[in-house]
C-alpha cells in the first residue's frame, strides 16, 4: 500500500516536470469528478447560457461540457497545462491592434503537439493509462479544471490567472484513466480590485466573473458574422481588429510577467503592418497571411469589416 502511494506520487510529479519539459509554463492535477467547486462553476454555466451571454457562440451549449467523463471513458485524472504567448515583441502600438494570444503560431496545434509528446511519455512510462487531448475546442470546462488543477484562478474577467504567469497563457489538458495525486485547487486572489471592470470600454463584464458577449470586442472582432457592429462596440474599437486586451493589460497580475520568446510565439511580421491599406489585399493574401494562426477564423470579409469600423468607413 504504501509502495503504491510513493509510486503515484513519484508518477504524478514526474507527469508535471515532463510537461514543463515539453515547453509548457505551468502544470497542475486534478481528480475526477473534482470537488463541489465544479459542480459550482457547472451551475454558473448553466446561468450564463440561460441569459443567452454566450451570444452565437452556440457550440458553448453542449451538454458533453458539464461532463469531463463523457470525454474519456473511466477518467480518473486530468493534467491541466498552461502555454504562456507573451513575447517581448508583441505589439499593440499600431493603430490597428491584434490580441497577444493570436500574434505568434496557432496555439491549438502548439498545445496538441505538446500534449501528444506528452502522451507518448504516459505510454512508455504508464503504459497501462489511456488519454486524451482536449484543446479549447473540446466541450471541456476549461478554466474550471485549470482552477481545480491549482495552476491558477478564474479572475474577475473570466481570464484564467496565475501568480506567476498573469493571464497571457492559453490551456491545454490530459484526460487520463490513471489515479493520480491531485493538487490543491486555486483561490481566487483577485480581493476588491475592480480595474478589469471600470476599464472594458463596453461595459462588457456586466458583473465580477460574467462577460456578456455581444457586449465585448473580442467577441465582435472574431465571432461575429454580422455585417456591421452594433454602435456601442463600434465607438469603442479603438483599433482593436482582432480581439481585445484591455482587461488583461490593467490587471495586477500582468504588471510583470515572465516573457516567453520562443519561435512559437513570435509575432508574425504581416501584423506589425496592418494599416488602412490592408482594405486593398486580395483573399488570397489574406489567406497566405493568416496561414497557421488562430486568426484564420476571421474571415478576409471580416478583416475587411473590422478596419473599416475602426476607420469609420460605411460598408
Amino acid at each position: 500500500m504504501i509502495i503504491a502511494i510513493q509510486n503515484k506520487i513519484e508518477i504524478s510529479k514526474k507527469l508535471k516536470e515532463r510537461a514543463i519539459f515539453e515547453g509548457f509554463t505551468i502544470a497542475g492535477i486534478a481528480s475526477i469528478p473534482g470537488s463541489s467547486r465544479i459542480k459550482l462553476r457547472t451551475n454558473a454555466l448553466e446561468r450564463w447560457l440561460s441569459n443567452n451571454n454566450h451570444a452565437e457562440m452556440k457550440w458553448m451549449e453542449a451538454e458533453r461540457r458539464k461532463n469531463i467523463g463523457s470525454l474519456l471513458e473511466d477518467a480518473k485524472s486530468v493534467l491541466s497545462v498552461g502555454f504562456s504567448y507573451i513575447n517581448s515583441n508583441n505589439n499593440n502600438n499600431n493603430f490597428l491592434k491584434v490580441g497577444k494570444f493570436s500574434q505568434g503560431a496557432d496555439y491549438h496545434k502548439v498545445i496538441y503537439k505538446k500534449l501528444k509528446n506528452i502522451g507518448h511519455w504516459i505510454n512508455l512510462e504508464i503504459p497501462d493509462c489511456k488519454w486524451k487531448i482536449c484543446v479549447d475546442t473540446s466541450p471541456l470546462l476549461e478554466k474550471a479544471w485549470a482552477e481545480e488543477s491549482g495552476i491558477g484562478w478564474i479572475g474577475k474577467n473570466s481570464n484564467l490567472i496565475s501568480k506567476r504567469n498573469g493571464s497571457w497563457f492559453t490551456l491545454g489538458f490530459l484526460i487520463l484513466t490513471k489515479d493520480l495525486i491531485p493538487d490543491k485547487p486555486h483561490q481566487s486572489l483577485c480581493g476588491k480590485c475592480d480595474k478589469c471592470i471600470e476599464h472594458c470600454p463596453t461595459n462588457a463584464i456586466v458583473e465580477p466573473f460574467v462577460i456578456q458577449s455581444d457586449l465585448c470586442i473580442a467577441y465582435h472582432t472574431i465571432e461575429s458574422r454580422q455585417k456591421t457592429f452594433p454602435k456601442k462596440i463600434e465607438e469603442n474599437l479603438n483599433g482593436w481588429v482582432a480581439g481585445c486586451d484591455i482587461c488583461q493589460d490593467v490587471c495586477p497580475w500582468n504588471k510583470s510577467v515572465p516573457n516567453n520568446n520562443t519561435f512559437e510565439t513570435t509575432p508574425k511580421e504581416w501584423i506589425k503592418n496592418l494599416n488602412v491599406e490592408s482594405l486593398n489585399w486580395d483573399d488570397k493574401t489574406w489567406e497566405d497571411n493568416l496561414k497557421g494562426t488562430t486568426l484564420k477564423r476571421i474571415k478576409p470579409w471580416m478583416w475587411k469589416r473590422n478596419i473599416k469600423a475602426n476607420l469609420n468607413i460605411k460598408q
